[in-house]
């Protein structure tokens, strides 16, 4: 490349590296210089002006142009030959400005979205959360910002433990649980431990959570997807699955809605113990409950044959990252030992912001705030689903963020209805999205319908705009259509 001299007209740097602090008029020039070179204002072999020339224009001490000149070359921004000038470096590629992107999942366009799965963010706890922040922080020692245990900060497992005794019915050694980003490290973390221990393919209910075999997938296990019938997995294809290893979600089946009888969870233990393995007990929405309290954890029958995991991403925040593990003693060490390398431990601020929440019951105060809320949300759903779309069938447990609604056949089949439901801007997710277990569509059309997230009137609103998108051809009204 010729090299090329900065004229007088070309070279501009901003007004503010004389207006700025003396102090800071190094950096200032720098950062400007640096800019001028990345954007390509200041082209790849330009020679620019002396140290005496510049300190002369911008009215600053030569020895500070020099000084900047000397750091950009050794960054290699720049490059200069005793005697002869400076230049800006050959290898410095311009690149163009930009702004970071957010991927974060959204729906554009949707009037209304009945995605499954997704809490009321609007009910955060803010107050009491930064109460509890500023009390963690203030409470916090110096040496606890360290390198924390790998399992978590005593103080927060110690508050799990009691918390899920209590609410959950498991059995909670602290020494064994372990502090980690949500259900997806959890899933991660002991999949890999598996890995490592010979195991090759993990079983999953089918239909169930996507997630749960994509992420076995990243720890390099093949996920086999296993029925269910009305009471849970069924036995047959698990004993002849050929797995050691399956993840459930029996408290409330995703999507199905369905709770495991307690002769099915019996019989799962029973399978593990007979095969030498474990259950992996995804506890995603079981402190939701609406009928009745809670069924307890599976875990809390058998703690040597059960990996127990939760979060609290559907009872205060998925962006909080904040879940847990109770381990067997047969995979506690190993699992420990994953996530030190894995990262070294979980950020140990926020770990003792939710200890004090926990602690002075700001938890429980919140998970009845949302019980009360999601019960008279799913009540309004089930309400305008047999007001708007009659003869439309919700099945499972009242409990947790979803229904499974089996609207007629004349609505269907589920791909045309998916297609003018998102055509009226009404986000809608059929049973088939979740695997192959779903029911046949000549018999109707099932929907996970989320409703945690949407008011009373909301969710009204929502299933009446349904109801006109997918009405069958020949006007089948709102009311008394088709009965």
């Amino acid at each position: 490349m010729t090299d090329r001299e900065v004229g007088g007209g070309t070279w501009e740097l901003p007004a503010c590296v004389a207006a700025a602090p003396v102090r800071r008029r190094g950096r200032v020039l720098r950062e400007a210089l640096r800019d001028a070179v990345r954007s390509g204002r200041l082209a790849p072999g330009t020679r620019l002006p002396s140290t005496r020339e510049l300190a002369a224009e911008l009215g600053v001490s030569r020895g500070l142009v020099t000084e900047a000149y000397e750091q950009l070359t050794a960054e290699g921004y720049l490059r200069s030959a005793r005697g002869a000038g400076t230049w800006v470096g050959d290898a410095v590629r311009a690149a163009a400005p930009g702004r970071a992107r957010d991927l974060a999942p959204r729906s554009p366009g949707v009037r209304v979205d009945f995605r499954p799965g997704v809490p009321d963010l609007s009910l955060f706890p803010r107050a009491a959360w930064a109460a509890a922040y500023r009390a963690a922080l203030g409470g916090l020692a110096h040496r606890r910002l360290g390198y924390p245990d790998p399992r978590g900060l005593p103080e927060l497992r110690t508050a799990l433990a009691a918390l899920l005794t209590r609410r959950r019915g498991v059995v909670a050694d602290p020494e064994r649980l372990v502090v980690c980003s949500g259900v997806a490290q959890a899933l991660t973390l002991v999949g890999s431990v598996l890995r490592e221990r010979g195991e090759r393919i993990v079983g999953v209910e089918d239909p169930g959570s996507p997630e749960h075999g994509t992420l076995f997938a990243a720890a390099g296990l093949r996920a086999v997807g296993l029925p269910l019938d009305p009471e849970g997995l069924a036995p047959g294809p698990l004993a002849a699955s050929g797995v050691r290893a399956v993840v459930t979600t029996p408290a409330h089946q995703f999507p199905c809605g369905i709770g495991y009888s307690a002769a099915r969870r019996a019989g799962l233990l029973g399978w593990a113990r007979s095969v030498d393995g474990w259950v992996v007990e995804d506890d995603y929405d079981g402190d939701f409950r609406y009928d009745r309290e809670p069924v307890g954890a599976l875990q809390g029958l058998d703690p040597e044959r059960v990996v127990y995991t939760g979060s609290v991403s559907k009872s205060l925040a998925p962006g909080l990252r904040l879940g847990w593990l109770l381990l067997p003693e047969s995979l506690a060490g190993a699992v420990v030992e994953r996530k030190r390398t894995m990262d070294l431990g979980h950020p140990v601020l926020d770990q003792a912001v939710l200890a004090d929440f926990v602690a002075r019951g700001g938890y429980d105060r919140h998970l009845r705030r949302c019980r009360s809320a999601y019960r008279e949300r799913r009540d309004a759903l089930v309400a305008a689903l047999a007001a708007a779309l009659p003869g439309t069938e919700v099945s499972g447990i009242a409990a947790g963020l979803h229904v499974i609604a089996r609207v007629p056949a004349r609505y269907g089949p589920a791909a045309v209805f998916a297609e003018r439901a998102g055509a009226a801007g009404v986000e809608v997710r059929t049973l088939a999205d979740f695997g192959t277990g779903g029911e046949p569509d000549g018999d109707g059309v099932s929907l996970v319908l989320g409703y945690a997230h949407l008011t009373p009137g909301e969710i009204t609103r929502g299933v009446e705009a349904l109801a006109r998108a997918v009405a069958p051809a020949g006007g089948a009204g709102r009311r008394g259509a088709g009965r």
